[in-house]
C-alpha cells in the first residue's frame, strides 16, 4: 500500500515500489533529516537512488545530517502552474548545499538538497522573506508533517548563523 499524505491540500503518495523515497520521507517524519550513505565509499547522496552515483555500489545505510547549509542557487516562482500555489506567489525553490561533505567527492559536486523557502513555522515564505534570501544565505531544515508518518523537508533562514551582508540575488526588474 502506498505511503500517503497531503501538502497544501494536494495528495502525496509514494508507491511501495519506491522504498528508498518511502524511507527518506518516513525518516523526516520521525523528526530528523537522514540521507543515504554508500556502504562502500561512505559518501552521502541526494536524491535517493538505487546505487551510489560515485562508485555504483547498491548497498547503503541511512545517516542523520545536521539539516544546515548554504543557499547554492534558487528559483523565484512568479507563475504558479499548480493553482494551490497561487496565493503564495512569489515563492522560492532553494538548492541548498549541506554543511556535510562540502567539496566532496570533488569541488564541483556537492551534497545539495532542493525544497521551498518557508517561515520557521513551516509556512511558505511571504514576499518580504523571499526578497531577503539569495545565494550565500545560511538556512536550516524545517520538517513539515504531511501525514502518513511522513514529513517534507523545507528550508528557513537559520537565525543562529552568521548571514552574508548581502546575499547574491538575480537583478530585480
Amino acid at each position: 500500500m502506498p505511503t500517503q499524505g497531503e501538502y497544501l491540500g494536494m495528495p502525496v503518495a509514494i508507491d511501495d515500489l519506491d522504498q528508498p523515497n518511502q524511507e527518506f520521507y518516513t525518516h523526516c517524519g520521525s523528526g530528523a533529516l537522514h540521507l543515504q550513505a554508500c556502504a562502500a565509499c561512505d559518501l552521502l547522496r541526494y536524491p535517493t537512488t538505487t546505487a551510489c552515483p560515485w562508485c555504483s555500489a547498491a548497498a547503503y545505510r541511512w545517516r542523520p545530517v545536521s539539516g544546515k547549509g548554504t543557499v547554492y542557487s534558487y528559483c523565484e516562482v512568479h507563475h504558479a502552474i499548480q493553482p494551490l500555489f497561487r496565493p503564495h506567489l512569489p515563492y522560492l525553490i532553494l538548492l541548498v548545499e549541506l554543511d556535510e561533505q562540502v567539496g566532496a567527492p570533488n569541488q564541483h559536486d556537492g551534497l545539495r538538497v532542493t525544497s521551498n523557502l518557508v517561515t520557521p513555522a513551516g509556512e511558505l515564505a511571504p514576499e518580504p522573506l523571499v526578497r531577503s534570501v539569495g545565494i550565500g544565505t545560511r538556512v536550516r531544515v524545517v520538517l513539515h508533517d504531511i501525514g502518513g508518518g511522513m514529513a517534507l523537508p523545507q528550508w528557513t533562514v537559520d537565525e543562529a548563523a552568521k548571514q552574508p551582508e548581502r546575499p547574491w540575488r538575480y537583478p530585480q526588474e
